[in-house]
């Protein structure tokens, strides 16, 4: 047995799929197989070509209902679920936060200011994206309103990929959607795939390791994309509620045995804060974390084994 890899960039960020397998060739197909698959998710979800679906969605808000494929109503109603599950923590309607208030680039000087900030928050609201299941279609209920899945998917894509290659009699292998991933199967060797736990700052240096065959694991960090203003570091992940950048946490990891629920539980978790993103977890079954905050003390929820 032996791993074969390819890494590429999709749906704007690093992919790399492995497959572990005796035949060279039946690894490098199904490899193919997986880059499709993605390939054709993000052609449905980008909100950088103009004829997606979610970009039809967001063109006709306040206008209009659209009608959308199964499979982006699903999407819409899972992320509408876990909206209500975080409390609006996690919303797909944060699209409607204007690049202008965050841009995360070296120009940001100041943070806007809390009125500015919650001016532009009122528009994000899940309560407001009306779902007509009978017909298929999708509504945003205010002009100006947009959605989009940055928040899921990425996860939604690998698990996808992961479920055709397991349908095409792949036993083993990982996807790797920039650092969001999921296994299934054995290594080469036998053993259990494992991951790292990075130390946040040294991203390079891991301190634990947990074994994740058959399971999913995202995280969400603020050590890959933040802004230091007057020395301070405020990071990418921004509360729909307060349009503001949250602090006090570094890093958020989540172990599911679903990526695409791993990876939209991740950035909630983060927003709701360290004592109410582990009470939620521990009443989810099959729902884990580990939280690093800013002075890197380790909070874990239950049943969680670092080695």
């Amino acid at each position: 047995m032996e791993k074969y890899s390819e890494s590429l960039k999709l749906m704007g960020n690093n992919f790399t799929i492995s497959v572990v397998a005796d035949d060279k060739q039946f690894a490098l197909e199904n490899i193919q197989i997986a880059i499709e698959e993605i390939r054709r998710i993000e052609q449905l979800f980008t909100t950088f070509k103009a004829d997606s679906q979610t970009n039809l969605i967001n063109e006709h808000a306040g206008i209009q209902p659209v009608k959308v494929d199964s499979e982006v109503f699903g999407l819409i109603e899972r992320s509408i679920g876990i909206s209500r599950i975080t409390q609006g923590a996690f919303d797909i309607t944060y699209g409607s936060i204007d690049k202008s208030l965050w841009n995360f680039d070296k120009t940001m000087t100041q943070l806007p200011s809390a009125e500015t900030a919650l001016k532009m928050v009122h528009l994000i609201n899940y309560n407001n994206i009306i779902l007509d299941k009978e017909i298929g279609t999708v509504f945003l209920k205010d002009k100006g309103m947009r959605i989009g899945f940055g928040g899921i998917g990425k996860g939604y894509a690998a698990e996808m990929a992961k479920n055709k290659l397991i349908a095409n009699k792949v036993k083993s292998g990982i996807i790797n959607a920039s650092g969001d991933l999921t296994s299934w199967g054995l290594q080469p060797n036998g053993k259990q795939w494992t991951i790292g736990i990075a130390n946040p700052d040294q991203p390079a240096a891991a301190f634990s390791y947990l074994e994740i065959s058959g399971k999913a694991v995202a995280t969400s960090g603020n050590y890959e994309k933040y802004i230091v203003i007057n020395g301070k570091k405020y990071s990418h992940t921004i509360d729909p509620k307060t349009g503001l950048p949250i602090t006090g946490i570094k890093s958020v990891t989540v172990i599911s045995s679903n990526a695409e629920f791993a990876d939209a539980m991740a950035t909630p978790i983060a927003v709701m804060g360290i004592k109410a993103g582990l009470y939620l977890v521990d009443q989810i079954p099959d729902l884990y974390c580990i939280i690093i905050d800013d002075n890197n003390k380790i909070y874990t929820s239950k049943n969680i084994n670092l080695k």
